[in-house]
């Protein structure tokens, strides 16, 4: 008896502590995430890559952040709970709570949607000019400061950003399957994956890696559009490594919060928590969220977001 009360308490301890660093990490994820677009925020990045910069520029970060963290939510939770993808199915304690919370954040989404941002364009000379330049043959390689999205009007701003920012959503929700997919057909001996790891962190380097190789794909490709003449700009290489340092330390602590808390229950949380510090950034600093009516709404949809990121928690305990 006395063994098994040792044992039992040996068990609870061990799950408070997953919990607590499960907990711990997504927290340090959440804000992270909500601020590492901060240091670049203020430089020109010419066309961005992909979609993160294109996004900031139309429709701002606060917005921007929002909209893809809400469908980054749907299509993550989605796999993990539902076993989509040739995943497992994971359960949790108080399915009910789950379902609560992920339908709360899906419905934050909504709101977000008509939240107005006023996004400034306007930067300086220095900021500007770009790293590379053709000194040779100037006429012929005329190179414009202007990028494609200057050239929209406020609509096809909201219209563009608003869907570029669902696609980057869907796309940062699949992103963990990949290591969940291998994790689960680990325990199968006739799997090719038989043995794998099942420390989510051990694939930190991969994931990682794969994000490298294919941002450098992208990046040629847009060097051979460009005709080898890409808009490079020298204030924002720095700032650019510290967003990408901060970045990295956040999806660091996300591998974290996968392995201690599950997917099913972290991905409402990180996804919607920054959000709401991009949006406090966007307002107290950026101001590019104004107005009485754009507060109440942010103000809603922090209500309903909130309590839905909590339902999530309170499903695993």
């Amino acid at each position: 008896m006395e063994y098994w009360m040792t044992d039992n308490n040996h068990t609870v301890n061990s799950n408070g502590s997953n919990l607590a660093i499960g907990f711990t990490s997504s927290i340090v994820s959440v804000v992270l995430f909500g601020s590492n677009f901060v240091p670049v925020k203020k430089f020109d990045t010419g066309d961005g890559n992909i979609t993160v910069v294109p996004i900031v520029k139309t429709i701002g970060l606060g917005l921007g952040l929002l909209i893809w963290a809400s469908t980054n939510l749907l299509t993550g939770w989605a796999s993990s709970r539902f076993g989509l993808f040739g995943i497992n199915p994971e359960e949790v304690e108080r399915p009910y709570l789950n379902y609560a919370g992920a339908g709360l954040s899906a419905l934050s989404a909504i709101i977000f949607l008509f939240v107005k941002t006023e996004v400034k364009t306007d930067t300086s000379e220095s900021e500007t000019t770009p790293i590379l330049r053709n000194s040779i043959n100037s006429q012929e390689h005329t190179i414009t400061d202007e990028s494609w999205v200057d050239k929209l009007s406020p609509l096809q701003r909201r219209i563009i950003g608003s869907v570029m920012a669902v696609v980057a959503g869907v796309l940062y929700g699949s992103c963990f399957i990949p290591v969940l997919y291998i994790k689960d057909h680990s325990k199968n001996n006739e799997s090719i994956y038989a043995g794998s790891s099942q420390f989510d962190v051990d694939y930190v380097f991969a994931h990682f890696s794969g994000i490298f190789l294919t941002s450098t794909v992208y990046f040629l490709i847009y060097c051979a559009v460009m005709k080898n003449h890409p808009k490079v700009y020298p204030e924002a290489i720095l700032p650019g490594f510290i967003s990408g340092t901060l970045w990295a330390i956040a999806n660091c602590c996300w591998f974290l919060a996968n392995n201690y808390l599950s997917a099913v229950v972290s991905f409402p949380i990180i996804t919607t928590g920054p959000g709401l510090v991009a949006a406090l950034w966007g307002v107290l600093v950026f101001k590019e969220i104004r107005g009485i009516r754009n507060y109440l709404l942010l103000i809603l949809a922090f209500c309903i977001v909130l309590p839905g990121s909590l339902l999530t928690a309170f499903s695993k305990t």
